[in-house]
């Protein structure tokens, strides 16, 4: 079964997703019709940033970009928190006509600096360090530091420190296109992250289809939870609130802070937030003594995405918030969204569903590429202007993933009567027992159920008998007693016996990624013998 690209959902009411061509141009609109209208609130200090006064300082970092002899079409890289610099040095080299690629600021030195010699970029932008976070690794390359200063009288300037470039062997170069704007790395959470290089139509594809699925306005203001050096914070939050003529809130520090949210919600005056379901479980369990705070405007939705999100989980947030929670799917490889739950009032909401293509044709297929009928499972497919033309430097990989224009994701899902996209698993992660193919993810979903249970990990141990077993670990929240055996119960309840798993250990946390993603390499070499 494959269901086509949906157009714009309000069309019907007149929306019109915003006009965007690509990175370098993302304000323009704005800055013609609401020059004086709030673009970015910075810091602790909460300093608003216009979009004149955030264009203005874009062309600033522009120029001084265009005077170290960088080239249009070089890669550069980039490193920093949720700031004004990462936005300014973000949206300023595209205007440059650079290819930026933002890096994890946690990357030890190796990987970074392989990152960096790989797209043969000779700098790196480094935002402000983050006062209680280990340093940021010294590449290889020169790092050129990006301080943004902003005043409360609505002054603001931009210091870009440079030295001369080293030019390296630009080894990707020529895989580059004369319309890229962006590299990014996939997670890595099941194996080695890859490159995706994306073009300007790329991005303007995601942008378009984000707001368009949310109906995002200049009405809408949200705070950026999730970091901009991956797709969900980048596409989701940042870009497509500046495309549509919002407002995005930057935490003090630079990341997100449960202590401090709903105080930065209410000083953005908020209508949405996007986080992945660990960030949703912990505002959950603080909204006991945290939630409402006064003057907290009513929220129009809030959006999950990057990780499944469990069904009970849901439906306490949105009681507990008093919004839908909008479930999303999408992979750096699709610009990050290709699917989405509706807004109440385009369409029901689906309690397990990612909902329908926003932008992108998603089909599901059996071994063979032929789509399964409704409600089969079978692989995740998708096709369409967000999705990439491959990996860099990894033709093999490349042909295996990206064919006949279609991505085959490696997700597995099923697809009802409506078109709406259910996610069950990933073909990697499938364990064999005895031919008998578990899927880790439905058995961390019955998990996380059991009361008592902040989240589960479930993977494959090896048996000399079956071949494979399942073995799980759990996070139990603070102050609960319940204990192995007793979740093992609830699991024997709601699993098939061959799923229910053979160890299971009790543990204080689980290991995750940076964009806050179930770390499944990590669970392999601590719990996997």
């Amino acid at each position: 079964m494959a269901v086509p690209a949906a157009a714009s959902v309000r069309d019907a009411d007149g929306y019109r997703p915003p006009a965007v061509t690509g990175l370098a141009g993302l304000l323009d609109r704005q800055v013609r019709e609401r020059p004086y209208a709030r673009a970015l609130i910075v810091g602790g200090d909460r300093v608003h940033l216009s979009y004149r006064a955030l264009d203005a300082l874009a062309d600033s970092m522009a120029a001084r970009l265009g005077s170290t002899g960088l080239r249009r079409g070089d890669a550069i890289g980039l490193i920093g928190a949720n700031t004004a610099e990462f936005v300014v040095a973000l949206l300023g080299a595209a205007r440059a006509g650079l290819v930026v690629a933002p890096l994890d600021p946690a990357l030890p030195e190796p990987e970074l600096s392989a990152r960096l010699d790989a797209l043969g970029a000779p700098a790196v932008l480094v935002g402000p360090p983050v006062a209680d976070a280990p340093p940021v690794a010294a590449p290889r390359v020169p790092a050129w530091p990006v301080r943004v200063d902003a005043s409360r009288a609505g002054t603001a300037s931009v210091v870009l420190d440079t030295g001369a470039p080293t030019r390296q062997v630009r080894s990707a170069a020529r895989e580059l296109l004369p319309d890229d704007a962006l590299v990014l790395y996939t997670a890595g959470t099941t194996g080695r992250a890859r490159t995706v290089p994306l073009t300007n139509a790329n991005v303007a594809a995601s942008v378009r289809g984000i707001c368009a699925a949310y109906a995002l306005g200049p009405d809408d203001a949200t705070v950026a939870v999730m970091p901009f050096f991956h797709g969900h914070g980048l596409f989701a939050a940042l870009l497509a609130s500046l495309a549509g003529g919002g407002c995005v809130l930057l935490p003090a520090r630079g990341r997100f802070s449960a202590r401090t949210f709903w105080d930065d919600m209410r000083a953005a005056g908020a209508t949405w937030f996007t986080a992945v379901p660990t960030l949703h479980e912990i505002l959950l369990d603080r909204a006991e003594f945290e939630y409402p705070v006064p003057q907290v405007p009513p929220l129009r939705f809030v959006r999950s995405c990057s990780a499944p999100l469990n069904p009970a989980t849901q439906r306490a947030l949105e009681r507990t918030f008093g919004a839908p929670l909008l479930s999303a799917y999408g992979m750096t490889e699709s610009t990050h969204q290709a699917t989405s739950e509706p807004l109440p009032e385009h369409g029901p909401l689906k309690q397990g569903s990612v909902g329908r293509p926003t932008g992108v044709e998603v089909r599901v297929a059996d071994r063979s590429g032929r789509p399964c009928p409704a409600g089969v499972q079978g692989e995740v497919w998708l096709r369409g202007p967000t999705v990439a033309r491959g990996y860099l430097a990894e033709p093999a990989r490349t042909a295996r993933s990206f064919a006949g224009g279609w991505l085959r994701t490696g997700d597995l899902g099923s697809l009802d009567a409506d078109g709406s996209l259910s996610l069950t698993g990933r073909l990697d992660n499938i364990i064999d027992r005895g031919g008998q193919k578990i899927s880790p993810e439905h058995v961390e979903d019955v998990l996380a159920g059991c009361p008592g249970v902040a989240e589960a990990a479930v993977f494959a141990l090896p048996d000399s008998v079956y071949g494979q077993q399942v073995g799980a670990v759990v996070a139990v929240r603070e102050g609960d007693a319940v204990g192995p055996e007793e979740i093992l119960r609830y699991c024997r309840d709601r699993l098939a016996a061959f799923e229910v798993p053979e160890r299971l250990q009790l543990v204080a946390a689980l290991p995750h990624t940076a964009k806050g993603g179930l770390d499944r390499r990590a669970v392999a070499a601590r719990y996997v013998p």
